[in-house]
């Protein structure tokens, strides 16, 4: 004899199954306004719609490229759900696409968003598009759409994922294929804000081994809470490079994102070229030094995990070096001559005096430790 299911007239609905859909009404609702703060030439910034809208001769271009990007955030989303920094990871999810965008040539134009989450609270949901609203007006693209996806059992209570889609456009002709970059190109490198969104999974394994206390000062920072140093957000480079690129003064630019400086540099090298990069043009971060002093960590892994504090390099011809490094730090950067490039096999070295790396390591374990 089997068993048979018992009968239930219970009525099931979809909030029952766990997803709310006047909660994603809600959120849509609150969001509005902080897409609508992003609007720009060629976009209105309305949400409601099955799509966005962008116009590209509103927007001032008579024959361009489009060039798309989408990105994430990696697991530097768990330490912002762990302890509750949910602001400004948002502009980290724009930073990672738009600055990818820039190093084609091409302006940011719109950003679309996806946020995916067990149970949708909506009080964090628009802290984060509240981040991501602001990072688009850094950049100066329109947030003009993108998806809340609430899943019951995908994710563990509290947590969410993020992913960002960007497209950018750049006139026919001035984009940036790295086939201007020539023997004698001097490297420029713009300073980072922190880890940026990148080695968090090494961050993290190093937090959990040594025991770090996160909502502690640093201890190379009195004056910041050592959580508040590892979430900076990732620094946006788009509009100090905007001008210089359409003015034909850089020949190549290189997100420094995963792979560090030693994988990321090579990127926009024509073969028969190397980038060579002294570690003495620049001072490491403090923060940096005590990663590579807690982890015990090698330089080349360094150099290859984390951006070492230089978060975009560009390639110029050495005639622009002086009037190039003073314009963007009227704009605001923080720009070092990091090396040149020369002659040989397509790739990058990172180097330095005998001995510099484990001088510094050296001071970071005696006045960090």
């Amino acid at each position: 004899m089997t068993d048979t299911p018992e009968q239930n007239d219970e009525s099931y609905t979809y909030a029952k199954a766990g997803v709310s859909i006047a909660a994603g009404n809600a959120l849509v609702k609150a969001i509005g306004p902080l897409a609508k703060s992003t609007a720009r030439p060629g976009a209105t910034s309305e949400l409601g719609g099955f799509g966005g809208f962008f116009d590209p001769k509103a927007a001032g271009y008579k024959d361009p490229l489009l060039v798309a990007a989408n990105d994430g955030v990696g697991t530097k989303v768990k330490l912002a759900i762990d302890h509750d920094r949910h602001d400004n990871i948002g502009i980290d999810l724009v930073a990672m696409c738009v600055n990818d965008l820039i190093v084609q040539g091409a302006e940011p134009l719109f950003f679309l968003d996806y946020f995916a989450t067990g149970k949708l609270e909506t009080g964090i949901a628009e802290r984060v598009v509240a981040g991501i609203a602001e990072g688009c007006k850094i950049a100066g693209c329109a947030l003009i759409g993108g998806e809340t996806a609430e899943m019951p059992g995908m994710y563990a209570d509290g947590d969410y994922d993020l992913a960002g889609f960007c497209v950018g456009a750049v006139e026919r002709g001035e984009q940036l294929t790295g086939d201007k970059v020539a023997e004698g190109d001097v490297l420029l490198g713009l300073s980072s804000s922190g880890v940026h969104s990148n080695g968090f999974s090494l961050v993290r394994r190093l937090a959990a081994d040594k025991g770090w206390k996160l909502d502690r000062p640093a201890l190379f920072d009195n004056e910041t809470l050592l959580i508040d140093a590892l979430i900076a957000p990732t620094r946006i480079y788009v509009k100090p490079l905007l001008k210089p690129i359409r003015e034909g003064r850089i020949h190549a630019l290189a997100h420094i994102t995963g792979g560090g400086l030693l994988e990321n540099v090579p990127r926009v090298l024509p073969e028969g070229l190397h980038a060579h990069i002294d570690v003495g043009g620049w001072v490491q971060p403090r923060l940096m030094a005590f990663l590579q002093a807690q982890g015990n960590i090698e330089p080349e892994e360094m150099a290859r995990t984390f951006n070492c504090g230089i978060g975009m390099v560009l390639a110029v011809a050495a005639d622009e070096v002086e009037s190039l490094k003073a314009d963007l730090e009227a704009e605001g950067e923080e720009v070092h001559v990091i090396g040149a490039i020369r002659a040989g096999d397509k790739g990058c070295t990172v180097a330095g005096r005998e001995g510099e790396w484990a001088a510094r390591e050296n001071w970071s374990a005696t006045h960090l430790g």
